[in-house]
């Protein structure tokens, strides 16, 4: 857990100045946060012209869950002037490490200079038609943690946390995308069919231990916020069978090339509207308003 004497802001400048001094990159224009199943999409995003172990730059910390990486890259996007960061090395609330931890990557990416953050997630679904490597828009989320990253009268509009011009981007990548809302629970067990129901009955639609806090800590830093989630698993209750994490790692891999695909021409795309992009865009505060 990091010092409660430590500044989390001021150790995420500090993290944005030692990634801009070992990239060359004095700035990056998106970030990437990549979940189970998703770190293929860093290869397709264009050329890696720097990547380093994440505990080589200040606050960040080693995985904790096999079949995550734990690497920072930085990326120019293919057809584009923009350069991504990604993020390779996720802290989970379950880890004990504190909520400054768990969003340190995403406030290193505000300092970055990164206007625009990718989520992504392997969750489970409630929604029975949707089989075990489905990505799902997230639309809105229910933060079910009891916890935020948020300290004193700062209170953040999360009316937008997900941006709807970055979804209809990626709609236009996949019309057939469909969308539903994420419910960010502690961990690290699953969820009970109880609980399950519950978070059915309170709209949620996409259960998980990640994202929701990261979001509000993107959103309280001005960043517009793309938040895709594979489908797994469905949740306990809905699926007949046990939940164990080699089904979410084995759904991952089946759906690697599907969703790392998918992903990469919808930062591309971004990547084109950002301020270092080719096609230039409004800044990101404007996208979607």
């Amino acid at each position: 857990m990091n010092s409660p004497d430590v500044d989390p802001h001021q150790l995420s400048r500090d993290a944005a100045a030692a990634i801009a001094e070992a990239s060359g990159a004095a700035s990056h224009d998106l970030a990437l946060v990549l979940g189970s199943g998703w770190g293929g999409a860093a290869d397709l995003l264009g050329e890696t012209v720097w990547t380093a172990d994440a505990t080589s730059i200040p606050g960040f910390h080693p995985p904790a869950v096999p079949g995550h990486v734990g690497t920072l890259r930085s990326v120019r996007i293919e057809g584009t002037g923009a350069r991504a960061l990604v993020l390779g090395a996720r802290t989970h609330y379950y880890e004990g490490r504190g909520v400054s931890s768990v969003v340190h990557g995403v406030r290193t990416a505000a300092a970055a200079g990164c206007r625009t953050i990718v989520l992504t997630n392997g969750c489970g679904g409630l929604d029975a038609s949707w089989s075990p490597g489905q990505p799902v828009l997230i639309g809105d989320q229910i933060n079910f943690t009891g916890d935020t990253p948020l300290v004193g009268a700062n209170f953040v509009d999360l009316t937008d946390v997900y941006t709807p011009r970055l979804r209809e981007i990626a709609r236009e990548v996949d019309p057939s995308l469909p969308e539903g809302v994420y419910m960010q629970f502690r961990g690290p067990s699953y969820e009970t069919p109880a609980e399950v129901r519950m978070a059915g009955a309170m709209g949620a639609s996409l259960v998980g231990m990640s994202t929701a806090l990261e979001a509000i800590a993107a959103r309280e830093a001005g960043m517009d916020v793309l938040g895709i989630s594979l489908v797994t698993n469905l949740a306990a209750g809905i699926s007949p069978e046990p939940l164990s994490h080699e089904e979410v790692l084995e759904a991952g891999r089946a759906a690697a090339p599907r969703i790392s695909a998918l992903l990469a021409e919808v930062v591309r795309r971004i990547g084109a509207e950002s301020p270092g992009g080719d096609a230039g865009a409004a800044g990101a505060g404007d996208a979607g308003r």
